[in-house]
């Protein structure tokens, strides 16, 4: 994080894998169960390519959610490029003395069922997590800082159903009482001055557009508040992928990794920059 010591005006947070669980958890999971490789599913998608790669179109909005892009999602984790050079990073890896053994070039490319994998990463990241959520409720109801939040997310259509065949909604699920947040909005957005989605806006992280976007957006509200400007070095911006956090620091903001399992030393952080009590063992969700 920076080592500024003057908390921030703004702070702008990711929603999956900060504010809700990751969906690279189910990658992680699917990568078990089905034998494939640890990593290979995420570095499938950031290998992209960045035009023209399906998981970016439609974290772009520049492509319908349908059975055609199923099909390019699958096309995109199965290019025997890439494939091969994820086992050169992983033989370079094992040289050091820190990979993983994979049969040195000699296996094929693992076989993805990308629509079961997109949906198990959807639905997985429906639940709050039990240390940012609570965070973000009291920070909400501090009212010191503007609050944003950018998401590389999805647009649905109407009545899309799931591998399952059952209509799906991105509604958050709450655990019941005697959870203190049981009767929160299903609807994550509220939890934020301004909710930026990849989707809508037509730009995505980590391209530095995003980021000056959300800056300008926080800046507005700041001023209509009457809480001054905010500019980037104000803004504080929580994400769990590192090359995220690179553009966004680049672009001039402040930053806090989220490791995966990690939300709670996450949120210490955050309590130093911020300067409030934030974290609530009670409160697990």
């Amino acid at each position: 994080m920076s080592s500024s010591s003057k908390p921030p005006k703004a702070i702008l947070f990711d929603i999956g894998g900060v504010v809700v669980i990751s969906p690279f958890q189910a990658i992680l999971d699917y990568e078990i169960e089905n034998k494939i490789p640890i990593g290979y599913i995420n570095f499938a998608i950031q290998q992209g390519p960045h035009d023209t790669g399906a998981w970016q179109l439609i974290e772009r909005g520049e492509v319908e959610l349908n059975d055609d892009w199923f099909a390019s999602f699958k096309a995109q984790l199965s290019r025997p490029d890439v494939w091969s050079t994820y086992l050169q990073k992983i033989a370079q890896q094992e040289s050091v003395g820190g990979g993983q053994a994979v049969d040195g070039g000699k296996s094929q490319v693992p076989e993805i069922d990308a629509k079961k994998l997109f949906w198990r990463m959807m639905k997985f990241s429906r639940a709050p997590d039990p240390y940012m959520y609570p965070a973000l409720r009291k920070l909400q109801e501090s009212g010191k800082f503007v609050l944003g939040a950018f998401s590389n997310n999805v647009t649905y259509p109407p009545g899309i159903l799931d591998d399952e065949g059952k209509p799906f909604t991105k509604d958050i699920i709450h655990a019941p009482a005697p959870n203190p947040y049981a009767n929160d909005s299903k609807d994550i957005t509220t939890c934020f001055d301004i909710f930026l989605g990849s989707a809508e806006v037509g730009v995505r992280k980590p391209d530095p557009e995003a980021y000056k976007l959300a800056v300008r957006e926080l800046d507005n509200i700041a001023r209509n508040k009457g809480m001054g400007s905010v500019t980037a070095g104000d803004t504080l911006f929580l994400d769990d992928i590192g090359i995220n956090l690179k553009f966004a620091k680049k672009t001039g903001l402040r930053t806090i990794k989220v490791n995966l399992g990690k939300t709670r030393e996450a949120v210490k952080e955050l309590e130093e920059a911020v300067r409030i009590p934030l974290l609530d063992e009670k409160a697990k969700l």
